[in-house]
């Protein structure tokens, strides 16, 4: 799965018009970034509610690919700023993190279809 297969979901906004569009390997699902730092796969697309810019610097360490935003929660233009500046996708969701994580694992094939 591409960072472009997720921008295409209709489920999901699109933060940043210019974006690498890197493989992504695996989703990792949190709101500790400590256990982000810790836990995550390089490659993967973080599912969190944590919508600032330390959500995007633990990103960059991590080797985060993208990071989705759920239920709605405003991205800040500094976040945006900061993604833009490490590379890292950024896209909003209505959808909770239960619904994201399961609607990624489904295109990464991680999960049969509902």
């Amino acid at each position: 799965m591409k960072i472009s297969d997720i921008a295409a979901l209709e489920q999901m906004t699109c933060m940043l018009e210019d974006y690498e569009d890197a493989e992504v390997t695996a989703g990792y699902t949190s709101d500790l970034l400590s256990d982000v730092m810790g836990n995550a796969e390089e490659g993967a697309v973080l599912i969190t509610i944590q919508a600032h810019k330390n959500t995007v610097a633990v990103s960059s360490l991590a080797g985060i690919s993208a990071i989705i935003i759920c239920n709605n929660r405003p991205v800040p233009e500094d976040m945006l700023a900061a993604s833009a500046d490490e590379g890292i996708a950024v896209f909003q969701t209505s959808e909770n993190q239960f619904k994201t994580s399961a609607l990624i694992a489904q295109h990464l094939g991680g999960c049969p279809a509902a």
